[in-house]
């Protein structure tokens, strides 16, 4: 979702670390531990406590919303070990689970935005991928959890919207961690430390990169999935860069745009989370579906090769928020991550949902079937 904070006028850094970047990409500084954490919000996570439709996680009482989840699963012979990385408003931060359903946040941990003045991500940080990588795969040997992330300063970025639009300068960014919980920054070629800069003047993508979210295609060969806001058509879209190392991109263009007038999507897309559905041999892309009305839906496209011929599989959304006015996700949802199951137990889709004042929780809905299609929303009494 936007940030919507009134920025102040971004800086220009003394230097350019481009050189150094393209050489040997650097680590930047360490998030460490911040404060002493807090405890588990017993009301929010456990599940002995009736939850509304689809509501899984809200985090504690001083944290107001929570969402932009990614969620990993770890199975074994004899365990099950699920990841989930979230958004606070403020910083990163990370809860853990057993069965994908009932979180309990960790202590003492969390990432926060840079306090290096020249950067990109000294305003916000906001999690949009996570690859668990092999050092056979990439040249970082102690490199298990590769994330990457949406930065944000206070620089405003103004939208050509009719009824105006003002959001933050954002740029992707890149950390790697041995443990999921404690992180190293990589710099990347821009000067800020970005992983690349949003397009020129005239380009698609002039006014910032968001949601960055890749698929390791094979050796040598990633695939981001970002969205930015198109001043041509005035609607978000979803674009394509790819890359060797993880590091270093070339942008392709657009791969998914707003829908028909009329559709549920048709003032834009964005916030694609891409997988590899390897039984039916296709790409599969959720995304966050922007209506004229403003209202946030997840629609769901297919492409053979992840590179182009992206094609809706239906022409309404594949989840809705709740039509009950006071319902938790009654304004939307939005931030899309699919995970499969595998061996014939369906799919999972970990949400955003929008509530009354902007209040944001994360959700889940669910699909038996063995290609994702009707998706139900999680009910507290499922086993």
């Amino acid at each position: 979702m936007a940030v919507t904070s009134a920025p102040r006028p971004n800086l220009l850094p003394i230097k350019s670390y481009i050189p150094q970047a393209r050489i040997n990409p650097r680590i930047r500084q360490c998030w460490r531990c911040h404060g002493e954490g807090h405890p588990v919000d017993a009301a929010s996570t456990s599940p002995r406590v009736p939850s509304p439709p689809g509501l899984i996680f809200r985090s504690s009482p001083d944290i107001t919303s929570v969402g932009f989840a990614v969620v990993k699963r770890h199975v074994t012979d004899v365990t099950e070990r699920w990841l989930m990385w979230y958004d606070t408003g403020s910083s990163i931060g990370l809860a853990t689970s057993n069965n994908g359903i009932h979180w309990e946040e960790t202590t003492g941990e969390s990432i926060q935005p840079s306090p290096d003045w020249w950067v990109f991500d000294n305003f916000r940080v906001v999690p949009s991928d996570v690859l668990i990588m092999s050092s056979d795969k990439l040249r970082f040997e102690s490199a298990v959890y590769w994330m990457y992330y949406t930065g944000f300063t206070e620089e405003k970025v103004e939208l050509p919207l009719a009824g105006g639009g003002i959001v933050c300068k954002s740029l992707p960014g890149l950390a790697i961690s041995q443990d999921g919980q404690h992180w190293a920054r990589i710099e990347g070629e821009h000067h800020t430390g970005a992983l690349f800069d949003a397009g020129e003047a005239a380009e698609w993508d002039s006014l910032f990169i968001s949601g960055p979210k890749v698929v390791y295609h094979g050796n040598k060969d990633l695939r981001m999935y970002y969205h930015s806001f198109d001043v041509n058509s005035s609607s978000y879209a979803i674009g394509i860069a790819r890359s060797m190392d993880g590091i270093r991109w070339v942008k392709l263009g657009k791969v998914l745009e707003r829908g028909p007038i009329g559709s549920f999507d048709d003032a834009g897309v964005r916030d694609g989370h891409v997988v590899w559905d390897g039984k039916n041999k296709k790409y599969l892309m959720v995304y966050e579906g922007i209506g004229s009305d403003s209202r946030t839906s997840i629609g769901l496209a297919e492409s053979a090769d992840g590179l182009k011929n992206w094609r809706r599989c239906t022409a309404g959304p594949l989840l809705t928020g709740s039509l009950d006015e006071e319902g938790w996700d009654c304004e939307g949802v939005a931030a899309p991550c699919l995970i499969q199951l595998g061996k014939g137990e369906g799919w999972r889709i970990y949400y955003t949902g929008i509530g009354k004042e902007g209040r944001e929780g994360i959700g889940l809905a669910v699909c038996e079937e063995l290609e994702p299609g009707k998706f139900v929303k999680w009910k507290s009494f499922q086993i």
